[in-house]
């Protein structure tokens, strides 16, 4: 009978598939940390997991654990490795918050053109004259170069198009293994797009290192935006507060931090081109109970062996291993 640990607060919609599945028993912890459930993963055979860390240390507590299911599409909070040297699945929700991550990525470029922040602050503060600067910007007839043109990258494209926007996408791993026929006009290379482009929009996982930093702004023009809805550390903090002081670009919108949550000390706090969200690209109520359903069903599908694979991130352990 498998036992599975939720560890991170869920949408009821997850938990009634846990209770309801036939021979399946569970712990269920909602605080959102490493150290809340790092003491049940022991008799644990699944693992839902939220946006806290699981690294080597309690992955090796979990003696009878074989798949770990990510609430969400990016996993970089997992020990991949440590995972990989067990056999143990890591699966992620595929297209649950996709639509939710692109609506945001859209609302964040409309919002730096539009200076948005710029302008309810100017209405707070009784400085309607702000109105005849003609700051704000139309998107429409606009580049904007999507880097990253997996889901969530297409769910932007078609949301851009329809604010008549020209769009480009730079992807790596698609220019080795082929481009959507007709869908998207590919960059060859980054400094080319980010050269054309008007707005930008990030939407990559971490390598590791900064994608975007001092060089990288250089190239951009000077009434560009940039929107970060991907991960913290896929652009470099530093250098992108001051390409924003100095006017280096226009504008960004930022979802995503190195740090998080951002300490009070964290440069885009006094800067009024910088337009702020605490990672919830992905957190709207629907998308929530997506991923909820979506992170359970993975776990149950895996132990009656129907599990999909193109949800399944490191199939290649698994065969290895086997």
């Amino acid at each position: 009978m498998p036992h599975i640990l939720i560890a991170g607060k869920i949408h009821p919609s997850g938990m009634a598939l846990v209770r309801n599945a036939p021979g399946i028993t569970y712990d269920y912890v909602e605080e959102v940390s490493e150290s809340s459930y790092a003491p049940l993963i022991a008799k644990a055979d699944g693992l839902v997991i939220r946006t806290q860390p699981c690294s080597a240390a309690t992955i090796a507590l979990g003696k009878q654990l074989k798949i770990v299911s990510r609430h969400g599409v990016g996993y970089d909070a997992v020990d991949l490795a440590a995972v990989n040297a067990r056999g143990i699945a890591l699966a992620i929700c595929g297209d649950a918050n996709s639509i939710s991550v692109a609506e945001h990525s859209m609302m964040l470029i409309l919002a730096a053109t539009k200076q948005t922040v710029k302008a309810d602050h100017a209405v707070r503060h009784g400085e309607w004259g702000w109105r005849n600067l003609l700051a704000a910007r139309e998107v429409s007839g606009k580049n904007l170069l999507i880097i990253g043109y997996g889901r969530i990258g297409r769910h932007l494209a078609r949301m851009a198009a329809g604010f008549n926007m020209h769009i480009r996408a730079y992807d790596p791993y698609l220019q080795k293994t082929g481009w959507p026929a007709g869908d998207v006009t590919p960059v060859s290379t980054l400094e080319d797009g980010l050269r054309w482009a008007d707005a930008v929009s990030v939407n990559v996982p971490h390598s590791g290192k900064a994608l975007i930093g001092a060089t990288e702004l250089a190239l951009m023009r000077s009434n560009a935006v940039l929107v970060n809805t991907a991960r913290g550390g896929v652009i470099d903090e530093v250098a992108l507060a001051a390409a924003l002081k100095n006017g280096v670009i226009a504008g960004a919108g930022i979802d995503v931090f190195e740090t998080e949550p951002p300490t009070k000390d964290n440069l885009f706090f006094g800067l009024h081109n910088a337009i702020l969200t605490p990672h919830i690209a992905g957190l709207t109520a629907e998308a929530g109970e997506h991923m909820a359903i979506s992170s359970v069903q993975n776990v149950l599908d895996f132990f009656n062996g129907c599990i999909d694979q193109t949800l399944v991130v490191n199939r290649d352990a698994l065969k290895a291993t086997a």
